[in-house]
């Protein structure tokens, strides 16, 4: 299937849509492409959507800015209306709507489309990611203080070029090794979980991660050779920027620091995922829809890992679902 472009100002957005009905965008995230939303794509068509997977900005063949102000939040938000405007249906009343559905760093990015355009976002479905409004700090102020002497991985990739130095030097190994290391698999790793609780603060993010070979069913290799090809034509520059580029969104968004999201909500993710960890004593999952005012609640998989929709598209499929019957 060919992806169609569409462009927000000089910005190229690479788009796969199928189907014919009401609008849904899927929103990837890090390091992934739409290519992750492809058990989501047949399935949601089938029952009746205009189905929308992107590439976001830095990824697959979309536009891949330089400069790291280029992936703030604001910049982020501002394609996926692109897209909305783009493939959503007008009416005599205004503008089309979409439903949302986002993955790891794609789920911030669709709760905050839906807090910046409450009139243009029907729905929201977040992914692995619960949503946290925008507050009067980033979250790499609460890294460094929490992860002052171990490694984390957020801490690392902000020093520009050496991760994607050690990306680029293997792209197939990079992506197995962090692929499995995220999964369901690879969180019951024991190896896996000693690295990350006890790398060293300035050790590289790939160092002493397992690359397993052959890779575990749920990602087959004709599908692992998608990602490994886009991200060796495209590097890694773009999608290491957006974790640079949190510092950016304390200001540029402050009109709606706090805002919580007022669509109708829910949220999926692995009971394996170590989002669920990132501080210490807080379990990320517990309170998923604090901070949504009409939630529709959350599902959390057994066994699953980061990659939900990858990892257990059918169940994932099936949640998505019911909290669409119910809008």
């Amino acid at each position: 299937m060919q992806p169609v472009t569409i462009k927000n100002g000089a910005i190229e957005l690479s788009v796969v849509v199928q189907g014919d009905g009401p609008l849904i965008v899927c929103v990837h995230g890090w390091p992934e492409l739409g290519y992750s939303w492809r058990h989501q794509l047949a399935y949601f068509a089938a029952r009746g959507y205009q189905i929308a997977a992107m590439d976001v900005r830095g990824y697959g063949k979309s536009s891949v800015p330089w400069p790291v102000e280029a992936y703030s939040m604001r910049e982020l938000c501002s394609d996926v209306i692109a897209v909305v405007d783009a493939l959503g249906a007008s009416s005599a009343s205004g503008p089309g709507q979409a439903i949302l559905f986002g993955h790891d760093w794609g789920a911030p990015i669709v709760w905050n489309t839906a807090v910046l355009f409450p009139e243009r976002i029907r729905a929201v479905a977040g992914l692995s990611v619960p949503f946290v409004p925008i507050r009067s700090r980033s979250f790499l102020e609460l890294a460094a203080e929490i992860y002052r002497d171990r490694f984390f991985y957020q801490l690392y990739i902000q020093e520009e070029g050496r991760a994607e130095a050690d990306f680029e030097a293997d792209v197939a190994s990079a992506l197995r090794k962090v692929y499995f290391a995220l999964s369901g698999q690879g969180s019951r790793d024991p190896d896996v979980r000693k690295i990350f609780k006890t790398k060293p603060k300035d050790e590289g993010l790939l160092i002493g991660l397992p690359d397993p070979q052959p890779f575990p069913a749920w990602l087959p290799p004709e599908d692992l050779e998608v990602f490994i090809t886009a991200f060796s034509q495209t590097g890694f520059r773009g999608a290491f920027n957006r974790y640079r580029a949190q510092t950016l969104d304390v200001t540029e968004l402050a009109e709606i620091a706090g805002k919580p999201v007022t669509q109708p909500a829910c949220f999926i993710g692995g009971e394996n995922d170590q989002v669920r960890a990132f501080v210490p004593g807080v379990d990320a999952y517990a309170k998923a829809g604090v901070h949504c005012r009409d939630f529709r609640g959350a599902t959390i998989l057994p066994g699953i890992g980061h990659w939900v929709q990858q990892e257990a598209p059918e169940a994932t499929n099936e949640a998505l679902a019911k909290f669409l019957e119910g809008l």
